[in-house]
């Protein structure tokens, strides 16, 4: 209970002041002219204007509220490496026993885990938005339970009590640490791509550690290749990717067993493989209806250096016409078939056969560049199953097929295989619907055929029988239409037929001769999205999608490893033919390992070295500003876990081994009551006695 002297006069405050000024000068007055009790008379005018004043006595019952201490506990990555999560949960256990034995105090526990987009550790975000929640009348301190690593400091609110913080960690920790520090996102294939890697150890480093570190670098799905490189400073790393699309390159530095944590030891880099220009070589035969598909095809994409070659006129023709008035360009084939053969990236036959031009030597050469990596696409005509066919030449060994020699010239509707709807070649194509005015066009035929979707037909197809490889379309009697193989190290493509050209001019309703052929090149070409084995992973968030392409049978589980180690093994439902997929939710972010059979991918969610491992040492210094400006303290909770104290406000918050609060001593007003200070009698009688005191001192003299 407490009392408050008020006033509320009877008359208005203007009126007060000018009795005031007028009970001032008649005193002066009577002072002037000797009256002996002008004291008196002052007396008298002061009780009067007091009681006018109406002085009241104003008591309020007030109840004490408890103060406030606020923890924040940082429950980031940062601190589950190492002992740190059971010291943070002992020093936590500690603050709330000591604050318990506090007269009239709380303790509001905040947890801060894993900030989203890898911002790191909010930590001066959480504990302003703990002291928005509370009344600062009431916020007695507030505690940090960190490793000191917060990426927010311009967000410190303005305490109104001391921050202490109790720090997590060892003196002895020391840490080491894999940075890429400049990486393109984009880079041309069969050109250098460098790198610039830093490998830092930071502090209490022992005495035996060497000065370099075992760099284990892998580029795609090639074996990894393991360096000895000097650690403090930076690296040029030289590298050149395998192959367009997407490239994953994975860095990893060797563990040493003391280190604080591995996991900002790796770091994995994505680069976009583009080709600078795409060389395909095109050699026509006899000119056909197809031809001008194929050159229209390819020469509209600006990004493909086309080299055309038909054959008009074979050596063996004779008509008379002197050589020099022919308009006909000599066919450079030593040029193209033994200098430059290494330099094409696609050769294509379209309805080529042997009539002299090439020798066997130079067609030798094309099967040794297929061996070496190359690719080689066949489109086949009735020439193929003749005695001049290419099969009946060195390129025979990395055919496919054998002709049979027959041409089935009929209507039919190329459809894909079993192992085609599951190739990534073929697979969805069937999804392709023509215009419905091309589709109403349909003859029945086309719209009944056993496994074809609704394509138009081609007519004519050679009759050959697939000896190896991968036969994804059929054709006319379930003959092999298209059919993929691998050869060495590189690619051969054979289509038996020579009426693609019907889609591409959409003859009854056509069909997706641009898809099929893209995603042919692409195959032939080693694009990662094209393998017929592949397990991809990508991240949204800490959202993980990861899926397998397969033509065998269901693939079994998929593990997946975490940044700290943890294994997980789950199964990969089928979303379509040949193509399974999961979505996981990652716990944390970092590098996550993939593994399926002989299969491995990593993906990193959120960056592979997240900002919460950029710095992984226990300290004080980033939030050293925080505390300074409440005289507060930073202790190590190695040293032992600090007692709380109440201290005065503006005084040292902190010192051995002890921490302080500083009490608010805030209050709630349950009651307020006004009473007059006198009542209005005894005013009466005050101004009475004094004005008759005054008269009698006055009267007797």
């Amino acid at each position: 209970m407490t009392g408050t002297l008020v006033f509320d006069p009877l008359l208005p405050w203007p009126v007060l002041y000018a009795a005031l000024g007028l009970a001032v000068t008649g005193i002066a007055v009577a002072l002037w002219r000797g009256l002996a009790g002008w004291w008196l008379r002052g007396l008298t005018a002061a009780a009067l204007l007091v009681a006018i004043a109406n002085p009241s006595l104003q008591r309020e019952d007030r109840a004490p509220l408890p103060d406030i201490v606020l923890a924040v506990v940082d429950a980031s990555a940062s601190q589950r490496i190492g002992d740190r999560p059971a010291q943070t949960a002992a020093a936590l256990a500690a603050v709330e026993a000591e604050v318990a034995a506090l007269p009239n105090t709380e303790l509001r526990i905040i947890r801060l885990g894993d900030a989203p987009d890898d911002e790191g550790t909010l930590l001066m975000t959480a504990l302003a938005q703990a002291l928005a929640e509370e009344p600062r009348a009431r916020v007695a301190g507030a505690i940090l339970i960190t490793d000191g690593q917060a990426h927010d400091l311009p967000a410190a609110p303005a305490m109104p009590a001391p921050v202490h913080v109790l720090l997590t960690g060892q003196d002895s920790d020391w840490d080491r640490r894999l940075t890429v520090r400049n990486a393109p996102a984009f880079a041309i294939l069969g050109e250098d791509v460098t790198l610039t890697l830093r490998i830092d150890d930071e502090g209490a480093l022992p005495a035996d550690l060497a000065e370099t570190a075992e760099l284990t670098v892998s580029v795609g799905g090639a074996p990894p290749q393991k360096f000895s490189v000097p650690t403090g400073e930076d690296l040029q790393v030289p590298l050149r990717l395998p192959h367009g699309g997407m490239n994953v390159l994975q860095f990893q530095v060797a563990a040493v067993d003391s280190e604080l944590t591995d996991r900002n030891n790796a770091a994995v880099v994505q680069i976009n493989g583009v080709r600078d220009r795409l060389r395909v070589l095109l050699v026509s035969g006899e000119p056909h209806a197809g031809e001008r598909v194929w050159r229209n095809l390819l020469k509209s994409d600006a990004s493909v250096d086309l080299v055309h070659f038909t054959i008009l006129r074979p050596p063996e023709k004779q008509d008379g016409v002197p050589v020099t008035e022919l308009s006909l360009i000599a066919f450079p084939t030593r040029e193209l078939f033994v200098e430059k053969i290494n330099e094409f990236d696609l050769i294509i036959f379209d309805r080529y056969r042997q009539r002299g031009i090439l020798p066997a030597s130079y067609l030798e050469n094309v099967a040794d560049y297929v061996r070496r990596g190359g690719t080689v696409l066949m489109a086949a005509g009735p020439e193929f199953g003749t005695a001049d066919s290419l099969y009946r030449s060195p390129l025979a060994d990395i055919l496919p097929v054998v002709p049979s020699g027959r041409v089935i010239e009929e209507g039919f509707v190329p459809a894909m295989t079993e192992l085609g709807r599951r190739h990534p070649v073929t697979a969805g194509l069937d999804g392709f619907v023509p215009d419905k005015a091309d589709a109403a066009a349909l003859p029945p035929a086309a719209g009944d055929a056993a496994k074809g979707p609704a394509w138009g037909r081609w007519f004519r197809m050679v009759d050959v029988q697939a000896t190896r490889g991968q036969v994804v379309m059929e054709g006319a009697g379930n003959r092999p239409l298209l059919v993929l193989d691998r050869v060495g190290g590189g690619r051969v493509a054979m289509l038996a037929s020579d009426h693609a050209w019907l889609w591409g001019r959409g003859y009854e309703g056509g069909g997706p001769q641009l898809e099929l052929l893209r995603r042919l090149a692409h195959w032939m070409l080693k694009e990662p999205e094209l393998e017929e084995e592949a397990l991809t992973a990508t991240a949204q968030g800490q959202t993980l999608t990861v899926t397998r392409r397969t033509i065998g049978d269901t693939p079994g589980d998929l593990t997946i490893t975490a940044p700290d180690g943890t294994e997980t093994t789950l199964p990969m439902p089928q979303t379509a033919p040949g193509r399974h997929e999961l979505v996981w939710q990652a716990p944390d972010m970092g590098l996550y390992r993939l593994a399926q059979g002989d299969l491995t991918a990593v993906v990193a969610v959120g960056p592979s070295a997240p900002r919460e491992f950029e710095q992984t040492l226990a300290g004080g210094s980033v939030l050293a500003p925080v505390v300074e400006a409440g005289r507060g303290g930073i202790l190590r909770l190695a040293d032992g876990t600090p007692d709380i104290r109440t201290v005065r406000e503006g005084r040292v918050a902190a010192g051995r081994g002890w921490i302080g609060i500083t009490p608010r001593n805030a209050f709630v007003t349950r009651d307020v009551s006004i009473a007059p200070l006198l009542p209005a009698w005894a005013w009466l009688l005050i101004v009475a006695v004094l004005t008759l005191a005054a008269w009698l001192r006055e009267g007797r003299r």
